[in-house]
């Protein structure tokens, strides 16, 4: 009797296992189906986009138009009633493009963009290019024959990976680190293909770039792949190739600026943070639109669509508008500090900063354990197309958060969210990155992914890791 009654009881037991998951994944599937819904129905990113790139426009840190921008996020996180909207001060960087940037190839104008960081070129310089294919060419080329010329950087992305972010990494580092490769052989100007795969491009791709501490600083500025090829081409005809470039652009001191942060506080776990962000600045050129005006209307959705769903998360969810992401990440550097300095506990943090093309899952940054974690929602969410769950980068502003030196949780769950990347660096850092290339629907998947997923973690997180 007592065996059959154990046996009994254990059978029940598992019978009640297996309905209370099935409830449970029933829970979590209606409530997924409903943030999808409110976002494709009645969502606001698309106007909320639209305001931030036309009300406000480019808005590089430091610029008034930067400083417009911080207003206008505050703005409008604050119409939505959250349970608390505010700034916190940082110090950012203030690089200034100028008036003047041009240059010519042998009289003909060649269509180009200084490199967020450069410095002028104090007048018009003008001297005969160099190509190469990458920064150990400088190197092995030796002073003897970059002395005094201009060094044309010209390795393209690779068109192979997938992945246009692994091909973008493969020749990031000739604009990052050209001009100073390049000075310590004597070069006097670098010019760089810019990243795109686009083959005939007209419109050049700026970006930072640095100088190491014991270089003389020489002007780098991007070409479009259009220039860059006319540029290629005369100089392996034998015609020679001479440029003259004028820049003025400057460095200015460092300003006051914000991050733009809001709350909505945890019902069981208010002590412990989920966080999600983009970053509010971008490049000069274009209206930010893709990079990274997506990213902030992303993450401002996840907490209106709670709200209007009236869900009560049991972490405290908060969203950032990191300023400063493009040329220094003063704002993820800064609010990584002032977190630890709290003592604040941040169990996840998730970024948004790879445009508003359709989404296809997440990057972990993350443990064997974490990525299984996540991998474990799969099959709630692969009927909305997302189905990339794997070990990867999260972003450049939470980033911070997991160094040593800032670090509260050493388990905390970093993730990035995953669009489709295949038209990313066709807008990248353009004068091209506007409203209009942006799709409304696409914008709106990727905020009900992103809030699905913190969903998913505010429910499942807590003791899995």
């Amino acid at each position: 009797m007592k065996l059959t009654t154990l046996i009994t009881t254990f059978i029940l037991l598992s019978v009640g296992v297996t309905f209370g998951q099935q409830n449970l994944a029933s829970t979590d599937s209606a409530m997924i189906r409903d943030i999808f819904d409110v976002a494709l129905v009645n969502g606001e990113s698309y106007e909320n986009l639209r305001s931030l790139c036309k009300d406000v426009g480019a808005r590089l840190s430091g610029s008034p138009e930067a400083e417009k921008a911080v207003r206008w996020g505050q703005a409008l996180l604050s119409t939505y009633e959250f349970d608390s909207v505010y700034l916190q001060k940082i110090t950012v960087p203030f690089w200034e493009r100028g008036d003047v940037e041009s240059a010519t190839l042998n009289g003909v104008e060649l269509e180009l963009s200084a490199l967020g960081g450069s410095v002028g070129t104090d007048g018009k310089l003008t001297a005969e290019v160099i190509e190469v294919d990458g920064l150990d060419e400088v190197a092995a080329l030796g002073k003897d024959k970059i002395q005094g010329k201009i060094v044309f950087y010209n390795r393209p992305m690779d068109p192979r990976p997938i992945s246009t972010f692994e091909s973008y990494g493969g020749c990031v580092d000739q604009r990052y680190a050209g001009a100073s490769i390049a000075s310590q052989y004597g070069a006097i100007a670098v010019l760089v293909r810019s990243m795109t795969l686009l083959e005939d491009d007209h419109f050049p791709h700026t970006g930072s770039m640095g100088y190491k501490p014991d270089v003389t600083k020489i002007p780098a500025a991007a070409l479009s792949t259009s220039s860059a090829n006319t540029l290629s081409e005369s100089i392996k005809s034998g015609k020679g190739a001479q440029v003259s470039l004028e820049m003025n652009c400057r460095t200015n001191p460092d300003v006051e600026s914000f991050n733009v942060i809001a709350e909505i506080k945890g019902s069981q776990h208010p002590e412990k943070l989920i966080a999600v962000g983009g970053h509010l600045d971008s490049w000069d050129l274009g209206e930010g639109a893709h990079d990274d005006g997506a990213g902030i209307v992303h993450s401002v959705e996840v907490l209106r669509i709670m709200k209007a769903l009236n869900y009560q998360p049991k972490h405290t969810i908060r969203v950032v508008l990191f300023m400063n992401e493009e040329n220094g990440n003063m704002g993820g550097k800064s609010y990584a500090r002032y977190a630890k300095e709290a003592n604040e506990n941040h169990v996840a943090a998730l970024e948004s900063d790879r445009g508003g093309f359709s989404p296809r899952g997440f990057t972990v940054k993350g443990d064997s354990n974490q990525v299984k974690f996540i991998q474990s929602f799969k099959q709630l969410l692969e009927p909305y197309g997302l189905h990339y769950f794997e070990n990867g980068y999260a972003g450049v502003d939470i980033s911070p958060l997991a160094t040593a030196d800032n670090m509260v949780n050493p388990k905390i769950l970093m993730m990035g969210l995953v669009p489709d990347s295949q038209r990313y660096f066709d807008f990248h850092h353009t004068d091209d990155d506007i409203f209009e290339n942006v799709n409304k629907r696409e914008l709106e998947l990727g905020c009900a992914s992103l809030t699905a997923m913190i969903y998913l973690l505010d429910n499942h997180l807590n003791g899995q890791l």
